[in-house]
């Protein structure tokens, strides 16, 4: 069966053909800096572009919310941490197999990411199956991951991994070290001369003493003797090694292009929970709006600037919530108050909760009630720029013009 996306119902929902830009909106609403924090630490899977696309179909957003509800399951939500993480484990040995220079080392560390990969992919698709997710999302992908997992593409994968490795761990050689030269030859029964060594020396023990060993660093990189001696086994035993050079070329694009989407998609919920926790940890609400394309009732409890109250719980101080309506023919707020009383806090806070609830994602709040609206403007005060020597009434009517035209 085919599936399409977890954070896009259809492909009319996205993800867009050109990589989308910031909205201009961004700035106002402090979401940039929004943006910056919840993306911190996830810059591998490049998740900007999927926080600036909106949107625009009541069930495109249902779509989003009913995954995020899977991820409160901790089952769930820890099944889909451990694939992440084993992902990032195949990158690793990728990146490696990329950056080393000796060939069949680099061939070797292709061959643990293939391993790592097949791996992971078995788990999870048992994990999800485990989970029963709900979602139309997991559940389409956990029906799509076992199909794979039962193609004979995958079967193929891993009878190739298995004898790559079997072969590998068959390959059993000595070396001699005498002076500067290092002779190797195939094993042919020859004793263990370390035992040998430590049977003589044995005899001079006096009981527990302190241990004087040093530990080395297995460190990834080879020398170029290590590489010689793995020279000189490649050409003693051949057929191991020929092996490993033809899994490299075989299984060049191991990596399903579904599942890497995936992997990349799936950290956008990531990483707004992540976001999400200081303030959940300071007791502050989350919920899943409703939201309608027709209604244009809006009606939140307890709301609050996600980006002032994420750094306020950081620094443990305290967020004042807000409750706001607007029933029947309402469509405007007016605020007023003194200077530093929360006006433009206020203001912030509906686009905010607008924005995130087009997104799919929870809303600051005890609970929400949200047009799906087409587009979000703002017109807030900014510093003067000197460098386009125009004035601040005349860039505000500029910038004003440009909305309404």
């Amino acid at each position: 069966m085919a599936f399409h996306s977890i954070l896009f119902e259809t492909p009319g929902d996205g993800p867009p053909p050109v990589q989308p830009g910031e909205p201009e909106f961004f700035q106002d609403l402090n979401l940039n800096q929004f943006v910056k924090d919840a993306t911190t630490g996830f810059e591998e899977y490049d998740l900007g572009p999927f926080f600036y696309v909106e949107l625009h179909r009541e069930s495109a957003v249902a779509y989003r919310q009913a995954v995020m509800r899977d991820l409160d399951d901790d089952d769930v939500l820890l099944c889909v941490q451990a694939f992440a993480a084993a992902m990032r484990k195949v990158r690793a040995c990728v990146g490696e197999a990329e950056r080393l220079y000796y060939v069949r080392q680099k061939q070797w560390w292709f061959h643990a990411a293939t391993s790592v990969y097949c791996q992971a992919v078995k788990v999870f698709a048992a994990g999800l199956l485990d989970g029963r997710p709900r979602s139309g999302g997991l559940t389409a992908f956990s029906a799509w991951l076992a199909d794979y997992v039962a193609s004979d593409a995958f079967a193929m994968l891993e009878r190739d991994i298995d004898a790559v490795r079997t072969a590998l761990e068959s390959v059993r050689y000595c070396y001699r070290v005498h002076g500067n030269a290092v002779t190797v030859f195939n094993f042919d029964g020859e004793s263990d001369y370390g035992a040998y060594i430590l049977e003589i020396f044995d005899r001079f023990k006096q009981g527990a003493v302190k241990n004087h060993g040093v530990e080395f660093r297995d460190w990834p990189e080879m020398n170029h003797v290590e590489a010689q001696v793995l020279d000189c086994v490649a050409e003693l035993q051949p057929d191991p090694f020929a092996r490993l050079t033809e899994f490299r070329t075989r299984h060049e694009h191991f990596l399903d292009e579904t599942i890497a989407a995936f992997d990349r998609e799936i950290e956008f919920y990531l990483a707004f929970r992540r976001y999400m926790q200081p303030c959940r940890d300071a007791g502050l609400p989350f919920s899943y709006p409703s939201v309608s394309a027709t209604s244009k009732t809006i009606r939140c409890e307890s709301t609050y600037d996600i980006v002032l109250a994420h750094k306020l719980s950081a620094d443990k101080i305290g967020v004042v919530c807000n409750d706001l309506r607007l029933d029947g023919p309402e469509r405007i707020f007016v605020v007023s108050g003194p200077n530093n009383g929360g006006k433009t806090t206020f203001a912030r806070t509906f686009g905010q909760l607008h924005y995130l609830a087009k997104l799919g994602l929870p809303v600051p709040g005890k609970q929400a009630q949200l047009f799906l609206c087409d587009r979000i403007f703002t017109h807030f005060e900014r510093e003067e720029n000197t460098l386009d020597l125009r004035g601040k009434l005349q860039d505000d009517l500029m910038r004003i013009h440009a909305i309404l035209a």
